[in-house]
C-alpha cells in the first residue's frame, strides 16, 4: 500500500489538523501572550490612552477568533459542546473549560475591576498551557511529540503577543525598557529552543517533514530573531519619531514568524510515523521466535 493512501508503513502526513487548526494555535498564542504583556507593561500603554482596555479586548477577540477557527474545524459544529465532556483526559476539553472563565474575567478586566487583569493574565497562561500540550499528546507525529515542543510553543506565544504590543506602542507615549528587554530575551529563548527542538528531532523525521522544518529554522531565525533583534535595539536608541516605528516593524516581524512557524508544525511538517515491525510475523511460529 503507497504511502499517499494515507496507511501503511512509510510516513503520511496527517490530515485530521489543518489551518483552522493551526489558526486556533496561532490566534490563541498571540493573544494569551498579549493579555500577559498588557498584565506586565500595562501602565506603558495607559500613559496615553488612560486605561489598557482595548488591549485587553484585543487578546480576548484574538482567542475567540481561535476557537472560532475549531469550531469550523468540527464536522458537526452543533455538537461542539462534547468538547467539554472530557477534562480528565483532553487538552482540548481543558483548554474549553479554562477559555469559560477567562472571557468573563477578561470582561471584568475590561470594566476594570481592581486585580482582574492579573487574573485573565494567570487564566491566559492556563489556556496557553493546555495549546502547549495538545500536539504532543498525538504521540504518532515525531514532530510533535518532542519534550521541547510545549516550551517552544509557549516562547513562540510570548514572542506574539509582545510582538502585538510593541506594535499597538505606536497609539501610546512610549514603551518599557522593562518590555523591550522582555521582548529581546523572549526572542533569544525562542531562537535557543528552537535549536534545541530542532536537534531532537531531526532523527525520526520524514524527509518531507525534515524540509519542512529546515523552512520554519530560517524563518525562525531571520524574520524571528535576527530582523526584530536589531530594529528592537535600533529604535531603542534612536528615539523620537522612528524609535517607536522601528518597534512597531520588530513587533510584527515576531508576530508573523511565530504564525508562520505554528503553520509549518501543524499542516507541513506533520508526518506521521509509519509502521515499525521489528518482527514479521510468520504463520505456524510462536510469537517472538
Amino acid at each position: 500500500m503507497s504511502a499517499a493512501s494515507g496507511f501503511g508503513p512509510n510516513p503520511w502526513q496527517q490530515t485530521s489538523w489543518d489551518w483552522r487548526a493551526a489558526g486556533n494555535f496561532i490566534c490563541g498564542g498571540a493573544g494569551t501572550g498579549l493579555l500577559v504583556a498588557v498584565a506586565l507593561f500595562g501602565a506603558g500603554a495607559a500613559a496615553s490612552l488612560r486605561s489598557p482596555d482595548w488591549l485587553v479586548f484585543t487578546g480576548l477577540a484574538l482567542i475567540g477568533l481561535g476557537l472560532m477557527c475549531v469550531w469550523l474545524e468540527i464536522g458537526r459544529p452543533l455538537r461542539a459542546l462534547n468538547v467539554f465532556i472530557n477534562p480528565r483526559t483532553s487538552w482540548m476539553s481543558r483548554e474549553a473549560w479554562v477559555s469559560v472563565a477567562l472571557f468573563p474575567v477578561g470582561l471584568a478586566a475590561l470594566l476594570g475591576l481592581s486585580g482582574a487583569i492579573w487574573l485573565t493574565a494567570a487564566l491566559a497562561l492556563a489556556f496557553l498551557y493546555c495549546q502547549s500540550r495538545m500536539l504532543p499528546a498525538a504521540r504518532g507525529i515525531p514532530a510533535w511529540r518532542s519534550g521541547w515542543f510545549s516550551t517552544l510553543f509557549v516562547l513562540t506565544a510570548g514572542c506574539e503577543g509582545c510582538g502585538i504590543f510593541m506594535l499597538c506602542g505606536l497609539f501610546s507615549t512610549r514603551v518599557s525598557g522593562l518590555a523591550l528587554l522582555a521582548f529581546l530575551v523572549l526572542l533569544a529563548a525562542r531562537l535557543l529552543v528552537w535549536r534545541r527542538y530542532r536537534s531532537a528531532v531531526d532523527a525520526s523525521l520524514a524527509a518531507r517533514a525534515r524540509s519542512a522544518l529546515d523552512l520554519a529554522g530560517r524563518n525562525v531565525l531571520i524574520l524571528g530573531s535576527v530582523v526584530p533583534g536589531l530594529m528592537l535595539l535600533g529604535g531603542w536608541f534612536l528615539g523620537g519619531v522612528a524609535g517607536p516605528l522601528l518597534m512597531a516593524v520588530a513587533g510584527v516581524c515576531a508576530a508573523a514568524a511565530g504564525a508562520r512557524l505554528k503553520y509549518i508544525l501543524v499542516t507541513r511538517a506533520s508526518f506521521n510515523q509509519g509502521f515499525a515491525l521489528t518482527n514479521m510475523p510468520v504463520r505456524g511460529t510462536r510469537p517472538g521466535r
